[in-house]
């Protein structure tokens, strides 16, 4: 086990721990998160695969914008963050990063409508405050991506979309070290940035993606400030911080099949749940058919191996 001394908090899925003054280890479990709640059933790998995932998209978006991954390898960590025995277990599913101020909003992109966005699109005909054609199905495209942002809400709670103004408000008022506000005119630039950055990203991974013939519905990125540099932070274009559909059988106006955490969500729709913690516990087929679809995206998004990846800790063809 990592030293309890070290532990600084854990997300709904990944865990961080303090490394010196400017780093943080962060190892991605195998947890699961439906409707904002922490499910009791853990998918097998599943951390593995959005490291792996988020290794791959961190390498290809160094260009668009920096990122905080410093390293992958646990035989690099000091004996007192993890200790030999802990090291195998962290294999594949740890980054080591760098320390970064994390902007207090989601930033999402859309390039297809669904989800909460195609229930605000039917209930006014905009989304976040943006206004689109009218006619428009559930899960069309999108006549262009379109950042959505949301509220970052306690682990249990939901987050709100809100549009670009309120976005900016929220920085105006967030105080990055501690003290000084950032003020409306920094958070006007920052916004900006985040805006025109996660676009860029989005539509990077949406070619991406179609060349593995799936198609990349939307995905939330974590953005956050080192020395005043915005960089990529968390985890990038995962199943779990993506819609992945399969273009092969795309059809608007309906459910799409995906390799995402939508087939945990459709069956717990089934359920006498009223969406508040403890979720049930997950069926066997349920789990077995949510980590073949994560497996799938990995392949075929990364032309790798997961099963090389389980062995060597590359993300390599």
């Amino acid at each position: 086990m990592l030293t309890a001394d070290r532990f600084v908090r854990a997300g709904k899925v990944r865990d961080l721990y303090a490394v010196g003054p400017d780093r943080l280890l962060l190892v991605a479990s195998d947890r699961i998160s439906a409707f904002d709640v922490v499910l009791p059933t853990p998918i097998p790998d599943k951390g593995r695969v959005l490291t792996g995932l988020s290794r791959y998209w961190f390498a290809r978006t160094a260009d668009i914008i920096p990122n905080h991954l410093v390293g992958t390898d646990p035989q690099e960590l000091p004996l007192e963050v993890a200790p030999p025995e802990a090291r195998t277990e962290r294999r594949g599913r740890m980054m080591l990063c760098r320390r970064a101020a994390v902007l207090p909003v989601e930033i999402v992109v859309r390039g297809y409508i669904s989800g909460s966005g195609w229930k605000e699109y039917r209930e006014g005909g905009s989304i976040c405050g943006i206004g689109l054609p009218a006619g428009l199905r559930e899960n069309d495209r999108l006549p262009e991506p379109i950042l959505t942002p949301a509220t970052k809400a306690p682990i249990g709670e939901h987050d709100i979309n809100i549009d670009f103004e309120s976005m900016v408000q929220i920085l105006a008022d967030w105080a990055p070290n501690g003290d000084d506000w950032l003020g409306r005119e920094r958070a006007e630039a920052l916004a900006g940035q985040a805006r025109e950055v996660a676009i860029r990203l989005y539509e990077l991974g949406l070619e991406r993606a179609l060349e593995a013939g799936i198609i990349l519905a939307d995905t939330k990125f974590e953005m956050g400030l080192v020395d005043g540099e915005l960089i990529l932070v968390d985890e990038v274009l995962t199943p779990d911080s993506s819609r992945f559909w399969d273009a092969a059988a795309y059809e608007p106006g309906g459910p799409q099949p995906s390799y995402d955490k939508q087939f945990v969500r459709d069956w717990l729709e089934t359920q006498a749940w009223d969406k508040t913690a403890p979720g049930p516990e997950l069926p066997d087929d349920v789990v077995v058919g949510t980590r073949a679809r994560y497996v799938e995206a990995f392949e075929r998004i990364t032309g790798s191996s997961f099963a090389r990846y389980l062995v060597a800790d590359e993300v390599a063809p």
